[in-house]
């Protein structure tokens, strides 16, 4: 049985519930899920989670990404990537390489972004995308997104290359867009590859040609992340043996020193060294909340 986190480096034009889907075939099992959903047109980390590890999902803190991308000056479309229908164009050569820097020093820290309508957030119920498709647009309200880090990594007009560190809930390509809106010639982006997404890292990767590989040649097991080992941001309960007996019956472990959890905090409950339940605080008692089937 195969459980635990796989990070696949996702090819370009396919959807992420696609990489999910060769996946499952791959490993001949459907408990199989992913977390940070990647466009289409976009590459790299795209976590995976199977079998047990799809429990571990909701506890995750994918709250900072990585990514590299080239965006072009001088385009804009509908989706604010090159694979839309372009809206405009303008004459870019007068923008430098200073008026970037400086576009990019105001698009820097906590600032608002409105959600592209190429999006899969839901509106009266329906993804943005849906709408779009439709040649329907709706007023969108902006949200408070942290840019940690927004480099130039090379420029020869009319394509820049930039590295851009972000919460969760930031988007590329309306960054994108709003730096080609600052620079006045407008922007999209061309590429898009994503590098870490939380505790998970582009070198970690495996491409689905690899995954295929390693399957066949029964290694796989070297390259599953363990549930614990990705909730290292997550207080512990070490238990002792009657204690991890109550977890696995689906009881709450008596005698338990609750750590310092806020309320409806979460934590992890381990004996030996293998995660046996995610519990959380509630009224100042323990409250089991998932259970991991162990062997």
């Amino acid at each position: 049985m195969v459980d635990g986190f796989l990070i696949i480096d996702k090819p370009a034009g396919c959807s992420s519930h696609d990489v999910v889907n060769r996946v499952r075939r791959i490993l001949a099992t459907k408990k199989v899920g992913h977390t940070g959903t990647l466009d289409p047109f976009a590459t790299g980390v795209l976590p995976i989670a199977v079998g047990e590890g799809t429990k571990a999902i909701p506890f995750l803190d994918e709250g900072e990404k990585c990514y590299l991308a080239t965006l072009q000056l001088g385009i804009t479309t509908d989706t604010l990537d090159i694979t839309g229908t372009v809206l405009r164009e303008a004459v870019s050569s007068q923008v430098g390489e200073a008026d970037l820097l400086r576009a990019m020093a105001d698009l820097t820290g906590e600032i608002d972004q409105v959600p592209p309508m190429y999006s899969a957030i839901k509106q009266g119920g329906q993804p943005l995308y849906k709408l779009a498709r439709k040649g329907i647009e709706v007023e969108r309200a902006a949200r408070r997104v942290i840019i940690r880090r927004f480099a130039l990594l090379a420029f020869e007009s009319p394509l820049a290359r930039v590295e851009v560190s972000c919460s969760r809930g930031t988007y590329v390509r309306t960054l994108a867009d709003d730096l080609g809106r600052l620079v006045g010639c407008g922007a999209c982006l061309t590429e898009l590859r994503r590098t870490m997404s939380g505790p998970f890292r582009l070198e970690q990767a495996l491409t689905l040609e690899q995954l295929e590989a390693v399957v066949a040649s029964h290694e796989i097991g070297q390259h599953l992340l363990q549930p614990l080992a990705m909730l290292e941001h997550l207080p512990r309960i070490a238990l002792d043996g009657d204690q991890a007996r109550l977890v696995r019956n689906g009881q709450v472990p008596y005698r338990c020193e609750l750590p310092d959890l806020p309320e409806e905090g979460c934590c992890c409950l381990v004996a030996e060294g293998t995660l046996l339940a995610m519990a959380c605080k509630r009224q100042g008692r323990l409250v089991l909340q998932r259970g991991f089937v162990t062997s």
